[in-house]
């Protein structure tokens, strides 16, 4: 089952502020390398929900955030809805296709779900591809961003639009984590860790996966019609399965089923890419020269590290105090 600890509070708290303190003091790049951590953020949140905690290991995530931008451009663009319905309808359209997804894999498991999803997100790659009205290989330019300039917001302004996606990204988080502690997330860890238990409970052990797959679905469109905004343009590129397998890439650098260590991974991912393709055009063998690392020690990504050495040093203080308090107590009687 999901839950907070100190270190998570902390690392939470950390990261929050880093990112406030960014949002307001960098300049132009500085502002656009933040967004697209919130937006990388928001959409690794979405995968840890259904691989970390359900054992869903999904590559059509990617496809799903692809969706959710391509609702948002055209419900904004040619259907003339105003970006806020837009959004909205891009988050639902999202939601009824991963839950639609998520029924029909439900009853595979493994490497059989993970070639089921990655088939369904090339479908939608090659149909977006080959469709003229979604513009094709050109993709979609011009898009808009939200109007909140009755409340005084210019998301035109770099500076606004990031505080806009830390805003939207802190509420996705406490969603997040609100599902996993509800009977639906604690349904899904019970399903994940003994399925055949959980039927025999009377449990329906597919609508709860696809349940799960519809809300994380809903975050990743939400996740791609930020990405359309910042952008203003998207490609069939956004839909192709290595945005899904990078997205999974930086779940498992930064901490698989932990909620706080994707973000983790999604600061380390873009932080690495930006500062190594400075230096050298080969900077994904590096970062992955690094998930071998992380994958061979055995450590849970950064984070499960960390949080798995301050465990084990908090369990050496309460050792070490029982048998201080032992020692006392034999030395006393005697």
């Amino acid at each position: 089952m999901f839950r907070h600890n100190i270190l998570r509070y902390g690392v939470l708290t950390l990261l929050a502020a880093a990112a406030l303190f960014r949002a307001l003091t960098a300049e132009y790049f500085g502002l656009e390398v933040l967004t697209e951590i919130l937006i990388l953020a928001m959409l690794v949140l979405a995968l840890d929900m259904v691989a970390g905690f359900g054992g869903m290991v999904s590559l059509c995530h990617g496809a799903l955030m692809g969706v959710g931008a391509y609702a948002f451009a055209l419900l904004s663009g040619q259907a003339g809805i105003s970006p806020l319905l837009a959004m909205a309808g891009a988050v639902a359209i999202s939601g009824v296709i991963a839950w639609a997804i998520g029924a029909i894999c439900s009853r595979s498991h493994g490497i059989y779900f993970i070639m089921a999803t990655l088939a369904f997100g090339q479908m939608a790659y090659s149909f977006v591809f080959e469709s003229p009205v979604l513009g094709g290989d050109d993709g979609i330019s011009g898009i808009s961003r939200l109007d909140l300039s009755l409340i005084g917001i210019d998301l035109n302004d770099s500076r606004s639009f990031a505080l806009f996606c830390l805003t939207l990204l802190g509420f996705v988080y406490g969603a997040a984590a609100f599902v996993l502690r509800s009977g639906l997330g604690r349904s899904l860890t019970g399903v994940m860790h003994n399925e055949q238990r959980m039927r025999a409970l009377g449990l329906t052990v597919w609508r709860v996966k696809a349940d799960v797959f519809g809300l994380s679905g809903m975050i990743a469109g939400l996740a791609g019609a930020l990405a359309a905004q910042h952008s203003m343009f998207i490609s069939p590129g956004l839909l192709s399965w290595t945005v899904s397998g990078e997205a999974l890439v930086v779940v498992i650098l930064g901490g698989l089923g932990t909620l706080v260590g994707p973000l983790v991974g999604a600061v380390a991912f873009v932080v690495l890419k930006h500062e190594l393709s400075a230096v050298t055009t080969y900077w994904h063998l590096i970062v992955g020269v690094i998930l071998i690392a992380v994958v061979v020690s055995r450590a849970n990504g950064i984070f499960g590290w960390v949080e798995a050495r301050w465990g084990a040093r908090i369990e050496r203080r309460v050792a070490d105090a029982t048998r201080k308090q032992q020692t006392e107590g034999v030395a006393s009687d005697a």
